[in-house]
């Protein structure tokens, strides 16, 4: 008789429970820890400092790392608070990571993973970036322990298969079903999206603009399903998004009720952002990003600008508004349905062009060889070594380069410093409570000038 051949498959380790010392916290919403056996540990609901019993919920016996949760805290460290929202914790909601931590000490914690990315992908200190080592609160976001801001004005609601609205688990494609998320702002609570079912959905993408009564539900049917009538607690648009991307890689959005858009407003100006399009989800970082990179540009009139990823033209048309009828900006997006806005948000400025298309394709395209001033806002991924050595090739007076991701600008960084360029300064600003995420603005200047 035939026997098996053995596997050579290594043993799963999830479920097996590991009481560790908890290290420093690491980007990715995570503290690092050791077992005895010196194997390392990502693990999530737990702080710095802390004794816990940690359970594994990825990885095998021959994996690098495993990632595991804090199911008991044996020792807590001084910055632990009872998490607010009862859908947080070991196996439930992923939408946030520091629910369990004081507001003050999250903010800490996001400086110390800055810090560090700057370090190991950039080899910058704080001081060399002109970095004061804070992350700024945002008006209205400094709260008490045990309070949550209200900031989110774009949710993503997974449905399950009963209907029931919910967030992600974390890294994970199981709906936790929720009846309200607190970092939701009042424009998207106010719906009731969790208070009915929606049969035959896979998502709902809620979204309540601000500076505008607005109020916008994007519906992702589930294959074969139709969309279901549309009743909720305020006045709102609808949408039907395509479960495929189209040939474009965005999801084809059709129109069902209402505006086919929303309108943000921000720095004295109305913007139109079309079928759950890009636009910054906290209710105030438009207004304070269009602040802190304007400061830290100095445009002048008469200038010469390239606004890149410029989405539906926030940063083109602030420099537009600065630089008067002599000035001329070029924006560039990847999004067909962004630069359809862009292009109607800055139909009044004759001096502004938008085109679309990768940013790495389009911008060599142009033929432009100068620039004055670059905003570069790029994806989560950030810009890339080419993309860099290109800005620096138009040799610009100063760069703003606004990073959702630090990792991304620190590599981004070391990019610039080969080219020539280097940080003027850096603010970070906590754009995402109670989630690991921040946002930050770096102006960059030649070398030459700064040495």
């Amino acid at each position: 008789m035939a026997t098996e051949p053995a596997s050579n498959k290594a043993a799963s380790l999830v479920g097996q429970e590991y009481e560790v010392e908890i290290g420093p916290v690491a980007h990715g919403g995570h503290c690092v820890a050791r077992t005895d056996e010196g194997r390392v540990l990502f693990v999530r609901h737990t702080l710095p400092g802390e004794r816990v019993l940690a359970r594994v919920t990825e990885g095998r016996e021959d994996s690098r790392y495993l990632r595991a949760d804090a199911v008991t805290v044996l020792t807590a460290a001084r910055d632990r608070i009872p998490a607010p929202c009862p859908f947080s914790g070991p196996g439930r909601c992923g939408g946030c990571d520091w629910q369990h931590v004081k507001p003050g000490a999250q903010r800490r914690l996001k400086a110390e993973v800055l810090t560090e990315q700057l370090a190991k992908l950039a080899g910058l200190t704080p001081e060399q970036v002109h970095w004061d080592g804070t992350v700024e609160p945002v008006p209205g976001d400094k709260v008490a322990a045990g309070e949550v801001p209200a900031w989110r004005t774009r949710v993503q609601y997974a449905v399950d298969e009963q209907g029931r609205a919910g967030l992600r688990r974390h890294r994970s494609h199981e709906v936790e079903p929720i009846d309200r998320c607190l970092i939701a702002a009042e424009g998207v609570t106010e719906l009731g999206v969790e208070r009915r079912e929606w049969p035959g959905m896979a998502s709902v993408d809620a979204v309540a603009a601000t500076g505008s009564h607005d109020r916008m539900v994007v519906l992702t049917p589930r294959p074969g399903q139709r969309l279901p009538l549309v009743e909720l607690d305020r006045p709102v648009s609808v949408l039907r998004a395509e479960p495929e991307r189209g040939r474009n890689g965005e999801p084809p959005v059709h129109r069902v009720h209402g505006r086919a858009f929303v309108r943000e407003r921000a720095d004295e100006h109305t913007w139109r952002v079309s079928g759950g399009g890009f636009w910054q989800v906290h209710t105030r970082a438009a207004e304070t990003l269009v602040d802190a990179v304007m400061r830290g540009l100095t445009p002048r009139r008469g200038e010469t600008a390239i606004d890149l990823y410029c989405g539906v033209g926030l940063f083109a048309g602030a420099l537009a508004e600065r630089m008067g009828e002599q000035g001329a900006v070029l924006g560039i997006e990847a999004s067909a349905r962004a630069v359809r806005d862009a292009r109607h948000n800055l139909a009044d400025y004759p001096r502004v062009r938008v085109e679309q298309g990768p940013v790495a394709k389009v911008l060599p395209a142009t033929g432009i060889t100068e620039a004055d001033l670059v905003v570069l806002d790029p994806p989560r991924a950030g810009a890339g070594g080419d993309v860099v050595r290109r800005v620096a090739g138009l040799g610009p007076r100063r760069v703003a380069y606004v990073a959702c991701d630090p990792a991304a600008l620190a590599r981004d960084l070391r990019h610039f410093a080969e080219a020539g360029y280097v940080p003027r300064f850096l603010r970070a600003f906590d754009l995402f409570p109670m989630t690991q995420h921040l946002e930050c603005v770096a102006i960059l200047q030649p070398a030459a000038k700064a040495g």
